[in-house]
């Protein structure tokens, strides 16, 4: 959570306890143009290399993060408001595959050659240019890392807009990798209303996590010069326990992408539908599990989610939650708040689709179960939304899988999460975005493809 002290500072404020953890820079607005005209005149030489030599440099910042991975993880946590452990392992996850992920980029925008008809093509994937990172506060290591990394190894240079809500841990992750960057490659602004003017800035591309309604003022403006955009947005992912279902592991699931991060995560469990037959079990195990996640400060021994982000969050929550009982849902577990950004897991049943808390999103700690008395009315309710990011459908195996065909999310998991093998895309949906992240594919979006074609063998046309 932060604030404006003056025109110049913008403070990180711990949303456990209300404090200033810490304080940036605020970017004037006015400076952006030129922010943005350094970048492009550093992505000449930097987008000149070869992905392997881009990818070289970068390499040794993993050590560095995984060196002070205890020290950038309380940063962060105090700043967001997620246990130490998280906040830490944020940190490491990034650090550890650095290394790694960097080849993967490399290899992913590597030239390719077909060959056919008499023709030689070469796919070359170029550099954009500029890039515009403009990310979130719930993963505020993780999301920096996932764009600046694959757009840096592309070639781009990038101008990073961290969330307001958490300047320092990104700003901390920047000053890393500038360690071992070129000048103008990498820089970062900070602001709420440096967002907007970074988007109307000479840049090239413009990737984005966030609200759906930011990313269709971000498209919008990217119309007027059709610049490219990578926009991952809102969701309300739905979970179906079916006949055949493990209970104790839908249960278990259900309260761990229910509530981890506080919920405040994109592919929370916001929606959880339950064979009516399966109804009474699966809720007596999901309030048992609910029991299990102790909220607390970051540094609370025995926290396993934190507060939410700020009080505007917490109030959102919450007038879900009365709303919910104001239309005949029952609380049958939390619904407990206390000082501060605090909210307890929450289990709400009875819940219908005349209610707010099931068609808009929440981002907060609330497991909402509805029973169906078939597969067709489950699948009909879970795909009754705008949004379309993630799904997971816990089932006999051969139902559940044929349920996934039928999901209109972008990532549907069977009898698990939705994380898929090494290289799998993350993709959204519907309004749930365009473009997406990860693996060869997510990664050449961050690239501009030419095709190069000659006569095979190097005759004439």
């Amino acid at each position: 959570m932060t604030t404006l002290t003056n025109t110049a500072t913008l403070d990180s404020i711990n949303p456990a306890t209300g404090e200033v953890v810490g304080s940036v820079p605020l970017t004037p607005v006015g400076a952006i143009p030129g922010i943005v005209a350094k970048a492009r005149a550093a992505s000449k030489a930097w987008g000149a290399m070869t992905a392997k030599e881009r990818a070289d440099i970068l390499r040794p910042a993993g050590q560095v993060l995984m060196d002070r991975s205890e020290e950038l993880g309380k940063l962060l946590s105090r700043e967001q408001g997620k246990p130490f452990a998280d906040g830490i392992g944020e940190v490491q996850g990034c650090g550890y595959r650095l290394s790694d992920e960097v080849d993967e980029i490399a290899e992913a925008v590597r030239p390719q050659v077909l060959k056919g008809e008499g023709v030689e093509t070469t796919v070359y994937h170029d550099p954009y240019g500029v890039c515009a990172a403009i990310t979130p506060w719930n993963f505020p290591i993780l999301m920096p890392h996932w764009m600046v990394l694959p757009a840096l190894v592309a070639g781009n240079a990038v101008v990073l807009k961290p969330s307001e809500e958490t300047p320092l841990i990104a700003q901390a992750y920047a000053d890393v990798l500038n360690e071992f960057l070129p000048e103008g490659v990498l820089q970062v602004v900070h602001g709420r209303e440096q967002g907007p003017a970074l988007v109307k800035a000479d840049v090239d591309l413009i990737a984005f996590t966030g609200s759906k309604a930011t990313g269709q003022a971000i498209m919008r403006e990217a119309a007027n010069g059709l610049k490219r955009v990578i926009l991952e947005l809102g969701s309300k992912d739905p979970l179906l326990v079916l006949e055949g279902a493990d209970l104790d592991k839908a249960a278990a699931f259900a309260a761990r992408n229910s509530f981890r991060n506080c919920g405040q995560v994109c592919v929370s469990t916001e929606r959880i539908y339950v064979d009516r037959k399966l109804h009474k079990p699966f809720l007596e195990k999901l309030v048992e599990q609910a029991k299990s996640f102790t909220v607390g400060a970051c540094d609370e021994d025995g926290a396993v989610i934190g507060p939410m982000i700020h009080g505007r969050q917490k109030a959102h929550v919450i007038g879900q939650i009365k709303d919910a009982e104001a239309k005949g849902a029952n609380v049958v577990f939390g619904n407990e708040t206390r000082e501060g950004c605090f909210i307890s897991p929450t289990v709400l049943d009875g819940v219908t689709h005349a209610m707010d808390i099931m068609t808009t999103e929440t981002f907060g700690p609330v497991a909402c179960v509805m029973a169906v008395d078939s597969v067709d009315e489950a699948v009909e309710l879970a795909n009754d939304t705008e949004y379309g990011l993630g799904a997971v459908v816990f089932g006999e195996e051969s139902l559940a899988r044929d349920v996934a065909r039928r999901m209109t999310a972008g990532m549907i998991g069977v009898n698990r999460g939705i994380g898929g093998a090494p290289g799998t895309p993350w993709v959204g949906a519907r309004q749930s975005g365009i473009g997406y992240h990860g693996g060869p594919m997510g990664h050449r979006q961050f690239c501009q493809v030419r095709a190069v074609s000659v006569v095979a063998g190097g005759g004439d046309s």
